[in-house]
């Protein structure tokens, strides 16, 4: 199989490294030219993406692997199969900006009349797999006009967390629902093509796919803010919720996940609205969603809900938000708790200062966030990503803090609590 690939992101790459690493040729596609040109060099362009760089060592080598910056060109050489995973850009409400995919979906359309002509009379049309998380009904009434008729049009949301993704495709379900039978038949066959070891499951249309992902997505904000609840009623009966939780989970038909202090990322705050969007009538969605977005301000409240009174702040005081990142260990602010945990200490009064470890003083205050020096004495902190060296951290490193709100249950509170400070986690005494 030949295969093009649009948007070498951190899904789009390795997905054109799993086609390439399976023996097919791959040209990847992508508009920051820094990007195709470490690819056709065989190094990976953004860290953390586990066995990423083994595989772009050997398949670049050997020719299974290029990358241009000019989609049409590439589309024209008539290829069996495109997958374009372009960044749908969203507002702060979770508004879609189509201007991205819009682009992505002409370019492709541009160089299809070629490609199909270079494929020659006769032969089966090229597959276009969106793989983009998109409103149910995007595929057929956005995408698939543009394309036109002459052409397979399927949708593929992809499934995969960033730092296995490899592990992932070889692990769920790839769900292929197309716009037309023939372009879903199409599409798994060519899915299963570079997916030896993944179920490939047709989903009888473009929509089932794309409501498939807004479930998944809509069902773990869910669940998420309903573990709040469960906690923040733990807190007022001085109960811990994560033992809780843990002895409800012990029996096969509960599943409760954590709860924390945000829910941040490019795919949980944002395809509940996507589904809302089509079922705005829904009621647990809706409200999951002001009950997750209400979490940073619960943890704020935290630093003023000392019974003894000694680890107390206020108005005026300065606070440490530890972690800008929405997730520990990936450098991505999508939708981070840090942002309405400054905004919530501002409204009261308080003096926020910020820090990451993947995260210099200059690109924090690029974010709107005040920097901290690392030394410099705070009267609190909030621990709002679970990066993994703060598993370490001890009251030497966060001078002057009177309470710590663990808002990611990652702290070792033996050292804190032997020097006399506050900790409190979500949830829990």
């Amino acid at each position: 199989m030949r295969a093009v690939v649009v948007a070498l992101g951190k899904i789009g790459l390795p997905i054109a490294a799993q086609l390439a690493r399976t023996g097919h040729e791959v040209i990847g596609c992508d508009v920051d030219e820094r990007v195709v040109h470490l690819v056709n060099e065989g190094r990976e362009p953004f860290a953390g993406e586990a066995g990423l760089q083994a595989v772009l060592s050997d398949v670049v080598p050997r020719g299974l692997l290029r990358a241009t910056t000019d989609t049409a060109a590439a589309v024209a050489t008539g290829p069996d199969l495109i997958i374009a995973v372009p960044p749908l850009v969203v507002d702060a409400d979770a508004q879609p900006d189509w201007s991205v995919i819009d682009a992505v979906v002409a370019d492709i359309a541009r160089g299809l009349a070629a490609g199909t002509a270079a494929r020659g009379a006769g032969a089966t049309p090229i597959c276009v797999a969106i793989e983009t998380t998109v409103p149910v009904g995007t595929t057929r009434t956005r995408i698939a006009p543009v394309l036109g008729d002459d052409v397979h049009v399927v949708f593929s949301p992809e499934r995969v967390y960033s730092g296995r993704i490899f592990a992932d495709l070889a692990t769920y379900p790839k769900l292929v629902g197309g716009v037309t039978e023939a372009a879903e038949e199409r599409g798994v066959q060519l899915y299963g093509a570079f997916l030896p070891d993944a179920e490939v499951r047709a989903m009888g249309g473009a929509e089932a796919a794309e409501l498939t992902k807004l479930v998944e997505t809509t069902y773990r904000d869910v669940n998420i803010a309903l573990a709040n609840e469960f906690a923040k009623h733990a807190d007022a009966l001085g109960l811990d919720v994560e033992q809780v939780i843990d002895a409800a989970n012990s029996q096969p038909f509960s599943h409760v996940h954590r709860p924390g202090v945000a829910v941040g990322g490019h795919c949980i705050p944002v395809y509940p609205r996507f589904y809302l969007s089509g079922d705005p009538g829904a009621l647990l969605p809706a409200v999951a969603r002001h009950v997750n977005a209400s979490m940073p301000a619960y943890a704020v409240g935290l630093l003023g809900d000392d019974e003894s009174g000694v680890g107390h702040v206020g108005a005026g005081s300065r606070v440490l938000i530890l972690g800008v990142t929405y997730r520990g260990g990936v450098k991505e602010t999508a939708f981070s708790g840090a942002f309405p945990l400054r905004d919530a200490l501002l409204a009261q009064g308080m003096h926020p200062v910020a820090a990451d470890p993947l995260y210099d003083a200059d690109e924090l205050a690029a974010l709107g966030l005040e920097p901290w020096d690392g030394a410099s004495p705070v009267d609190a902190v909030i621990v709002q990503a679970d990066h993994p060296q703060y598993a370490q951290l001890t009251p030497d490193d966060l001078p002057g803090a009177r309470i710590v709100v663990d808002g990611r249950g990652v702290l070792s509170d033996e050292p804190f609590i032997a020097a006399g400070v506050t900790v409190r986690r979500i949830g829990r005494p």
